[in-house]
């Protein structure tokens, strides 16, 4: 938007309010976005040509303008009015009578596309609702069922979803006559928008239901049982077809999509299919080998423990981890040991320690004696 404003709407400075009218109407009808679909130019330039008409047709604004210059009154102004809140729309709704935007569409101003125009007394597809689910870790891994309750809108069982109290109907709109559409007069211009009285369906409720007030739906809550897959994890989406908001008229009812949230277990860390934890294991069978219980989903599990294991390792046990929702192998287990040191030594304890330390030899700690050399050439390199 670095073009001048007089330019943008090609009128001259002296301009009056007239003529930025006029001009601003032309450009937008020209690059309107309904009118010109998936034209990101044509888009652009009615944001120009918005933001232009926005600033010139207020009078402060139009003064700060012609005093500063284009460039710096945009800059002083990109924390305003016309940086990322500007909606070129509103600009558009509210020139042609929009009062604030909302109510009026392209086709409303200046027609086209009629026939694309939903029937206003159709079927009407209910909403798709929602609704976050909470489950314990063991629930995700293994399934579950739970009861679920939604409150929602359902047909009035009253009416029947008529809106009309029984024995009573609708009628002809009387603003209207029928139509759906009423003409409004705004300046210069003529359009159509659609009736506020019967919002576009040319019929209005005779006698409103008392249940549900003339919305053909009352909020319900309505409960049902809900199977959950092993394998789910936070973030899993459930879609549960035709258990959102019931549709008007008719309609058929929306879906509902069941968001999992899936609280932090306190062994186990999930990494999509595999699962991480810690283990402890015995300074003895760290140094020597052997074989420790660790836990698993299917209950304890054996794991080997090579001789030599440093602390931090990491094993791997095959398959013992969540089973796949698409039907795959399970994940695996990767279970991360912790050498244990010994605490509360006695005496005699430490004597023998101290005798096994004194016979140990570099070949005994190997990581030791590279760090030992990692460490001298760093030193002997910042004394250099």
């Amino acid at each position: 938007m670095g073009q001048d404003f007089y330019q943008t709407l090609g009128v001259e400075r002296n301009a009056t309010a007239d003529d930025l009218k006029k001009a601003y109407r032309k450009l937008a009808i020209k690059y309107h976005p309904d009118k010109n679909p998936g034209d990101k130019a044509a888009e652009e330039k009615f944001k120009e040509v918005s933001l232009a008409y926005e600033t010139l047709s207020d009078a402060e604004k139009r003064r700060q303008y012609d005093q500063f210059g284009h460039d710096a009154y945009t800059s002083s102004q990109r924390g305003g009015g016309a940086g990322p809140d500007f909606n070129a729309q509103d600009i558009f709704s509210q020139f042609f009578g929009g009062g604030g935007g909302g109510g009026f569409s392209f086709e409303d101003l200046f027609g086209g596309g009629s026939s694309r125009r939903r029937n206003p007394n159709g079927p009407l597809r209910g909403n798709d609702l929602r609704y976050d689910l909470e489950i314990d870790f063991e629930d995700a891994v293994y399934g579950t069922e739970k009861q679920l309750t939604i409150p929602k809108l359902t047909g009035c069982p009253d009416c029947s979803g008529t809106g009309c109290e029984p024995g009573t109907g609708k009628k002809t709109c009387p603003q209207c006559n029928g139509s759906g559409r009423i003409n409004v007069s705004q300046q210069y211009f003529n359009f159509q928008q659609a009736c506020p009285k019967c919002q576009g369906t040319g019929k209005v409720i005779e006698k409103p239901c008392h249940k549900c007030h003339g919305q053909g739906r009352i909020r319900q809550e309505k409960s049902f049982a809900l199977r959950i897959q092993p394998g789910v994890d936070t973030g899993s989406q459930m879609r549960v077809a035709g258990k959102g908001e019931d549709g008007l008229r008719g309609g058929p009812p929306g879906d509902l999509y069941v968001v999992i949230h899936v609280r932090p277990n306190a062994v186990f860390q999930r990494a999509e299919n595999d699962l991480r934890c810690e283990v402890p294991i015995p300074f003895e069978v760290a140094v020597s080998g052997g074989t420790v219980d660790v836990p698993s989903l299917t209950g304890k599990t054996k794991m080997r423990i090579p001789a030599g294991t440093q602390s931090g390792a990491v094993l791997r046990l095959k398959g013992k981890g969540v089973p796949s929702l698409r039907g795959g192998a399970r994940g695996d287990l990767h279970v991360r040991v912790v050498v244990e040191s010994p605490v509360e030594l006695t005496s005699e304890q430490l004597e023998l320690l101290n005798i096994f330390n004194a016979s140990l030899t570099a070949k005994n700690l190997p990581r030791h004696k590279a760090f030992e050399e990692r460490a001298k050439n760093f030193l002997r390199e910042i004394k250099a």
